[in-house]
């Protein structure tokens, strides 16, 4: 079972990563929550996996903490969350959100996620509520955001493929855009920028 893997980021996109770990490259779904610290192209990441084994496939789930990775298995143990929902929620809601979330009861907060109903966030809540206190929600030691532009499109495609419509996706990066005006947005901040309208 692979717990962790160390390479070259051979290609980063805010869902998946290719990382080349001595000459053998593995795919590893991402959140937008490790997207946002991974270095850039060609330099050397380490992450946390998660590995589940499928009948049919090996699915590889990468996070840039440890507590990252233990909030995507707490989301696991709830009933009815499977990856692709505990991404989307990892996704449009930092970890220290999510927690944040859980201890004041906020299952409105989580119903702003695409593929997050009521009695889905309702169970969310009621069940990680006596064990989100226990997960230590920090950013990787000596983390830095990476700051590499991306287009439109890119971030579009990342935001329909977390579940939202294809127009509600376009209108939130164009408003994020318009509320910038210090020049080339990078893709973090478009991205924040679009979640957070998209949530209100």
């Amino acid at each position: 079972m692979i717990g962790r893997l160390t390479g070259r980021v051979a290609r980063r996109r805010p869902q998946e990563i290719l990382l080349d770990v001595a000459g053998v490259g593995y795919r590893v779904a991402i959140p937008l929550s490790t997207f946002m610290n991974l270095p850039g192209e060609g330099e050397s990441a380490v992450l946390e996996i998660y590995t589940l084994v499928r009948d049919d496939a090996i699915l590889l789930y990468g996070f840039g903490t440890s507590s990252e990775k233990d909030l995507f298995e707490s989301l696991l143990s709830v009933s009815g969350v499977g990856p692709k929902v505990a991404l989307a929620i990892l996704s449009g809601l930092p970890p220290e959100e999510v927690a944040r979330v859980v201890e004041a009861g906020d299952a409105a907060r989580l119903r702003t996620i695409p593929g997050v109903g009521r009695k889905l966030a309702e169970r969310v809540v009621l069940e990680l509520k006596d064990r989100i206190g226990k997960l230590g929600l920090g950013l990787p030691a000596g983390a830095a955001p990476a700051s590499r532009a991306l287009g439109d499109d890119e971030a579009h495609s990342a935001l329909v493929n977390l579940g939202y419509a294809a127009a509600e996706a376009r209108s939130a990066i164009d408003r994020a855009r318009q509320e910038h005006s210090g020049g080339p947005l990078p893709v973090e901040a478009l991205l924040r920028g679009a979640l957070r309208i998209l949530a209100h």
